[in-house]
């Protein structure tokens, strides 16, 4: 799954991306609206790893949404 298809389906994905980074909060989700840089952002601050480190979650996220549902 691209990302422009994770940000246009953020409102269903945003619960799975809460289950994954449970520190992010629902107002931090809200405000991020599957922007991708964003959501590292607040990983990485949340987090306290390196910006890497993020996005290297953030690959294997996306990974297992297109592993899980191929038509989102």
């Amino acid at each position: 799954m691209n990302w422009e298809r994770i940000e246009g389906n953020w409102k269903q994905l945003k619960g799975q991306a809460k289950e994954q980074w449970g520190k992010l909060t629902d107002d931090q989700l809200s405000e991020i609206a599957g922007k991708r840089d964003q959501l590292a952002g607040k990983i990485q601050e949340s987090y306290g790893i390196t910006k890497e480190a993020a996005e290297q979650q953030l690959d294997a996220w996306q990974k297992s949404r297109k592993d899980s549902d191929p038509a989102i």
